[in-house]
């Protein structure tokens, strides 16, 4: 019942309206001006006729908002909302009454002495400043002065504690410079509250929204000290809820300041003595990593749709450089190599045992240094530039000479050196670190027989020579083995593929001599002689930390990923957290996409590690990602060392598989051709399952074998999944039925559509022999829905349609189950006479089809009469346009 309706109740003698309503406002009874508080959005609405009974309604209502009663003024508050929604949606009529009446009463509630009116208050003004509902002005005028009042060094207490919640969800609907003039100053302040822990425990927990809301220059000229602060509190729960935030302070701060401060910082919480403090940051690394992440370094990108997409390769590269042209990039016996001109490119594979920080960045134009450890021979590096793997490609360029810099790492160790063409590819340079230098007999020998130097390889002295000395061992270099494979820039060498190398490289004493010889005039030495200290130290490491080098990377602080790394460590479980293995396979995905699939080795064992986790969560975890992380790796990683993983998950419990079968498509899909086919056989196998009773899996099944069609060859999927889908369409379930007749339509319609009309024909006779002779009423209602639906999305040819199909559909019209005949007459009135060419006066299978639909008319049972009689949808203009030309 309406208030109005309450306040006509006999009895009020001849007052008008708006007098009883005034009577009830301010009755002394509390109940009356409860009932008044609650109903103040239905009597607006229904005073909102006339303007000036209007707003002598807001003026009751600003009285009564000043009611003794704290149940009073609760209701009304209630009422707030709804009320200026109304008021929006009608601001033409009623301007300025939000501002002028409604505003000023939520935020003097703001300083109600009642707990409960306060709590009222702040959630109402939070709902309207969320809608939008409160203009700027009134925020910047009315809002935040009382906000700022109440946050105030000498405010009391309780009111602190209210107010500074309120300005951090203010800061979010502020702009950027409103925030930075009003509500930072009072912000860093409260940070450093030394009286309420509750103050800064609010100021910690939202830190992050703070930073998001003022941007990078000020985050880190007046947040980040206190964020320091704020880490290092006594109260664990302040250090806690840093850790909780910490990916949101590290997004709005700059590269420089996330690895030198952050990264330290971070390293602190997960070492910290307060456990809940180490298991909050463990749970926030992989987010904070993922905060490191450079999509055009990795060669990834998140495309506009949201999938991940793989960066393309360059275009326009220099013609010296197309696939098949001999010694491109070599530094070989013919002038043209020597002259080509330098490529800038970051290649994906890492140096063995060295990081951003110890890396020795060679003589190149490269932005980042090129790494000295490749497994490309570089014969044919060059022939195949333009095939590298898109995030090597991406980074392609072709500067002008005289637009390289000098210097490409300035800082300790750096060196300068002029480029030259025949130093950017080199078997020892990208096969092994450089050996140690030896005597200058043998290299003078070798230059001596060289000959005049070509022209294009002009250096320095040192260097100078090692043009020529590469023209004379050109036939030794040939003999070393090749390790140019399918895609370079992706594959990650394995240790024992590192020994095989290294004992191929030490198995000749002729191509030792010839290492030594180039390692004189190397060009990744620096000028002058000077090795940096880091790699001559690196190559002396003991054994134990030489296996470790395989975990080292440049992307990320090297602490960052060795505790992300431990989180497998069961002990970590004992210490930390017993879910600490479930957040590590969370996040890995985008762990992996920031470190890029040449940093991939660095993960590698981790992820095997999850995938065999005693935990079915983990694997779970796993499972429902491993499609991302075959996007990132590409499809010969993939191939390598997700496709074993993938196989162990087919055959996990449910909880594991499901997570397999919701993206089955999506992996697959990732997959090279020939590796896909063998997963042909084992689509079968998700029909079994644990429990039968889990009929959502099957119909999972059902949804990915509809998209999976496009992956195989119309024969793969008659000897493979046909059978699947007829196995499904006979589910005790009808919702996976249902759905498994729309996969029979699209085998069909993937038969015809690639003109492979003996394989379409051969499954409609299959389905006939199935479904129309079956014992079971549910089997003939199938066929008649998989009829329905082939003539709706016209799959087959029409001519066949009713040749093979027509006949054994319309033999359903004497079925004695009601539930068949009930389909048969849906398909016909609904469909099929809606299909021009069944409506065409020449058609000889059109008589039979109105002598059905005639018969189904008169059926004894109401529903089959019913949808017989049903007029047919509204035809289109085609359709119209045959039924003219019939008349």
């Amino acid at each position: 019942m309406r208030l109005t309706a309450f306040l006509d109740v006999p009895g009020q003698g001849n007052l008008p309206p708006l007098a009883r309503l005034e009577k009830y406002a301010f009755s002394e009874n509390v109940f009356n001006r409860q009932i008044i508080a609650r109903g103040l959005n239905d009597i607006l609405r229904d005073f909102s006729n006339s303007e000036e009974d209007f707003l002598t309604v807001m003026e009751i209502v600003v009285r009564l908002s000043e009611d003794a009663e704290p149940t009073v003024r609760t209701d009304l508050m209630e009422q707030i909302p709804p009320i200026a929604v109304f008021l929006q949606e009608n601001r033409s009529n009623f301007p300025g009454v939000l501002a002028d009446y409604l505003t000023p009463i939520v935020v003097r509630y703001l300083t109600d002495p009642n707990n409960q009116v306060r709590k009222s208050s702040q959630e109402v003004l939070l709902i309207l400043l969320e809608q939008d509902l409160i203009s700027q002005h009134d925020i910047e005028n009315k809002v935040c002065p009382i906000l700022l009042a109440l946050s105030a060094p000498d405010s009391d207490d309780e009111y602190k504690a209210e107010a500074v919640n309120i300005i951090c969800k203010l800061a979010s609907v502020l702009n950027k410079g409103t925030v930075e003039r009003l509500l930072l100053p009072r912000f860093c302040e409260l940070c450093g509250d030394g009286k309420l822990f509750q103050v800064r425990k609010v100021c910690a927990t939202n830190f992050g929204d703070i930073c998001r809301a003022v941007g990078q220059e000020a985050t880190e000229k007046f947040l980040i000290p206190k964020f320091l602060e704020l880490c290092s509190d006594n109260v664990w729960g302040m250090r806690k809820a840093c850790a909780e935030c910490f990916m949101a302070v590290s997004y709005s701060a700059s590269p420089e300041v996330r690895r030198a401060q952050l990264s330290p910082l971070f390293i602190r919480l997960i070492s910290d003595p307060c456990r809940w403090v180490r298991q909050a940051a463990f749970q926030s690394l992989g987010p904070f990593i993922s905060t490191f992440a450079n999509p055009p370094r990795a060669g990834l990108y998140i495309g506009e749709d949201g999938p991940l997409s793989i960066r393309p390769p360059a275009r326009g590269l220099d013609s010296d450089f197309t696939p098949g042209s001999p010694g491109t990039g070599s530094c070989g016996s013919t002038s043209s190599a020597c002259s080509a001109r330098p490529v800038c490119t970051e290649p994906d594979l890492p140096t063995e045992g060295t990081s951003a920080g110890t890396s020795n960045f060679l003589c190149r134009s490269s932005s980042r240094g090129m790494m000295g450890n490749s497994v490309e021979d570089s014969a044919l590096a060059g022939a195949e530039l333009t095939r590298l793997s898109p995030e090597a490609s991406a980074t392609l360029k072709l500067p002008e000479r005289n637009d390289l810099p000098v210097n490409s790492h300035p800082g300790p160790g750096s060196w300068t050196c002029p480029e030259s063409p025949e130093d950017v590819f080199n078997n020892f340079l990208y096969w092994r670190t450089p050996l140690p230098d030896i005597s200058k007999d043998l290299e003078e020998l070798l230059l001596s027989e060289a000959g005049p130097r070509e022209e294009g390889c002009s250096r320095p002295e040192p260097v100078q020579n090692s043009c020529v000395a590469r023209s004379e061992i050109q036939k030794v270099l040939d003999s070393l083995q090749e390790h140019v494979m399918d895609d370079p820039d992706v594959q990650d060498p394995s240790p024992a593929s590192d020994n095989q190398m290294a004992l191929s490289a030490s198995s000749s004493q002729k191509e030792l001599s010839v290492a030594r010889i180039l390692q004189s005039t190397d060009p990744g030495e620096p000028c002058g002689g000077v090795r940096d200290p880091l790699e001559t130290e690196q190559r002396h490491l003991p054994a134990p930390l030489e296996e470790n080098k395989s975990k080292l990377q440049d992307v990320i602080p090297q602490p960052l990923l060795d505790q992300y790394v431990s989180m497998t460590d069961p002990a970590r479980a004992q210490t930390v957290d017993t879910d600490i293995a479930k957040h590590c396979a969370y996040s890995l995905p985008g762990v992996a996409l920031t470190l890029g699939r040449r940093n991939w080795h660095c993960l590698k064992d981790t992820y095997e590690t999850l995938a065999s986790d005693v935990q079915w969560k983990v694997r779970r975890t796993l499972a429902f990602s491993i499609h991302e992380l075959a996007a990132i790796l590409g499809d010969q990683l993939t191939a390598a060392d997700l496709v074993p993983i993938f196989n162990g998950f087919l055959k996990d419990l449910d909880e594991v598989r499901i997570g397999i079968l919701k993206h089955l498509y999506d992996f697959l899909k990732l997959l090279h051709e020939d590796k896909r086919r063998e997963y042909l056989y084992q689509l079968q196998e998700f029909v079994v399952t644990d429990n039968s009773r889990n009929w959502r899996f099957r119909y999972e099944l059902a949804e990915q074998l509809i998209l999976i069609l496009e992956l195989y060859n119309p024969h793969d999927v008659y000897d493979y999944l046909m059978h699947i889908a007829l196995k499904l369409c006979a589910d005790k379930v009808s919702e996976v039925r249902w759905i498994s007749f729309k996969l029979v339509v699209a085998i069909l319609q993937k038969f015809y559509s690639h003109s492979e009309s003996a394989l379409g024909l051969a499954f409609v006779h299959e389905l006939i022999v199935r479904f129309r002779h079956c014992a079971k009423w549910v089997g003939r209602q199938a066929f008649a829905f998989i009829c329905q639906a082939v003539v709706s999305e016209e799959c087959i040819p029409a001519d066949q349609f009713v040749e093979h199909l027509l006949p054994s559909l319309l033999s359903l019209v004497s079925d004695p189950v009601p539930n068949v005949r009930v389909l048969l007459a849906r398909a016909l009135r609904q469909t099929l006479l809606e299909k021009a060419y069944l409506r065409n006066a020449g058609n000889p299978h059109l008589e039979v089809i109105e002598e059905t639909v005639l018969a189904l008319q008169s059926d004894p049972d109401p529903d089959v009469s019913f949808f017989a009689t049903l007029q047919p949808k509204r035809r289109s203009t085609a359709d119209s346009r045959v039924l003219e030309e019939r008349n």
